[in-house]
């Protein structure tokens, strides 16, 4: 018993420092607003819950709680504190703004989207995926601009949900309610040509237009089922 447990703090551990890189490099190198999450609590027979006080979260772990979402921030000194304190909290992305924006569906659904993507040529961004939903990370977009896309759509299924403004994503390598986080298509940056010998500029990861890829996602979307919660997550 002694063995497994000492096993899981040190994944506990690695796991907390991985988090902390991860949340240092969004928010230094690719001047990404992040917030910790609020996390899980429990072990063993019991299972996990989310460390909120709401005892039914419809989202466990994969929320901001204290601090909230208006607190995310690309500042070291604080993301520092905040992973230091709480090194196996999930790492937020507070979407919209400068930062990216991102369009989520039901994992299936998902990869259906992706695989259609593939076969149209299309240069995709980093993909977020966890065990029930993906999440296609986007250049920044209005709402204006949102509403314009979605009117001339047909239909919108209610299982593709958007996460703009005042909106929020999981990112890896965080574990929440339903599973770890992962990339499924990982961030790829292109530095334009430097002087020799000089470092590498920092150079935020490429993203898509917004336009690009929605109609590939209302298509996959439209018999995927809503599977729960309306919340941006």
């Amino acid at each position: 018993m002694r063995e497994i447990l000492g096993r899981r703090r040190r994944l506990g551990r690695r796991g907390g420092s991985a988090r902390l890189d991860a949340a240092l490099t969004c928010a230094t190198e690719w001047q990404w607003p992040v917030v910790p999450g609020a996390g899980l609590r429990g072990d063993g027979d019991r299972g996990r819950h989310c460390a909120c006080p709401e005892p039914e979260c419809p989202v466990p772990g994969a929320h901001p709680f204290d601090p909230g979402l208006l607190a995310a921030t690309t500042d070291a000194r604080m993301v520092r504190w905040w992973w230091t304190n709480r090194p196996a909290a999930p790492v937020l992305l507070a979407t919209g703004g400068r930062a990216p924006c991102a369009l989520s569906l039901p994992a299936p659904a998902g990869a259906r989207a992706l695989a259609a993507l593939d076969r149209a040529g299309l240069r995709l961004g980093p993909v977020v995926a966890t065990p029930t939903r993906w999440a296609l990370l986007v250049a920044p977009y209005t709402l204006e601009r949102l509403g314009e896309l979605l009117y001339a759509q047909d239909r919108v299924p209610s299982s593709l949900r958007f996460h703009g403004e005042g909106g929020y994503v999981v990112l890896p390598p965080s574990e929440i309610g339903t599973g770890e986080v992962r990339w499924e298509r990982a961030p790829e940056r292109t530095p334009g040509p430097r002087p020799k010998g000089a470092a590498a500029p920092a150079v935020a990861p490429w993203l898509p237009d917004v336009e690009a890829v929605l109609d590939a996602l209302v298509a996959a979307s439209v018999n995927a089922p809503d599977g729960g919660s309306r919340l941006t997550h």
